[in-house]
């Protein structure tokens, strides 16, 4: 298949048949987040620090529960995302908030033609690139929108974990970017039983890949962490090791789950 408008339209209407069944799952515990609740973990909150009056560009925000949590912070924030579904439902969440909160409906590759602004942080998190084709391409957005001096914060599942099968009993996909993952996949991560069959294309990214990528782009790497846990329990065979935190059951503590990224514009 060719890299084209084809992935495009494929994941988007994905990622559209997921919206109501993610807002009505125990996964996106939507009671506890319109009660106030942020869903902003511990690992990129260290990151992100005090944003109170920054302008903050999240891109995926799904339906926008990070974006609005940022906006509870007190920034100034602005949510970006494929799915025209997840946005209607993020800019009805935010109204229902009385909460002053952007959303764009776009491809990401796109978005510096639709966003005329620049922002003091970019933020993205947790199951984000694997859906690019082109991190180079990607990484020039981001640097596009930052400020001089402006901030990129990543927390994302580390390419480790992309190797291994559903079950995590066999190293089944390339560490490396060197071809499409065409997958048919019943459910959801946010609720595995859902009565939903989608189709995806994806891509895996090697760290030397997405590390390297933003330091051409004109950014310098400040902290890169990785972490021996996932602060969601979204994968098969998975034990909470402390509150909050779950690793794969056979693995332990053996293999990285989460990796976070710290950069400037210079």
């Amino acid at each position: 298949m060719k890299e084209g408008s084809d992935y495009i339209k494929l994941n988007k209407a994905t990622w559209n048949d997921k919206v109501d069944v993610h807002i009505a799952s125990a996964f996106y515990d939507m009671e506890s987040f319109l009660n106030g609740k942020s869903t902003l973990n511990d690992i990129e909150l260290a990151l992100l620090g005090d944003v109170s009056g920054k302008k903050i560009l999240h891109l995926q925000c799904h339906f926008g529960q990070d974006t609005i949590s940022l906006s509870r912070m007190g920034a100034k924030a602005t949510g970006l995302d494929l799915s025209d579904k997840a946005i209607e439902r993020a800019r009805e969440f935010a109204k229902k908030l009385n909460l002053d909160v952007t959303f764009v409906c776009c491809d990401i590759y796109e978005a510096p033609t639709l966003i005329d602004e620049k922002f003091d942080i970019v933020f993205t998190s947790y199951g984000t690139i694997g859906w690019f084709p082109d991190l180079e391409k990607w990484a020039k957005v981001v640097s596009h929108f930052l400020k001089p001096n402006g901030q990129f914060i990543m927390a994302d599942f580390h390419p480790v974990v992309w190797m291994f099968d559903d079950d995590f009993t066999t190293v089944f996909y390339n560490y490396f970017n060197v071809e499409p993952i065409i997958e048919n996949t019943t459910g959801t991560y946010a609720d595995k039983q859902a009565p939903i069959e989608t189709k995806t294309i994806t891509w895996n990214h090697p760290i030397s890949e997405i590390l390297n990528s933003l330091i051409q782009s004109g950014l310098e790497i400040n902290t890169f962490n990785e972490y021996d846990y996932s602060p969601y329990n979204c994968f098969n065979q998975t034990i909470e090791s402390e509150p909050g935190k779950f690793r794969i059951k056979p693995l332990d503590n053996k293999i990285p789950m989460v990796y976070s990224i710290l950069a400037s514009k210079k």
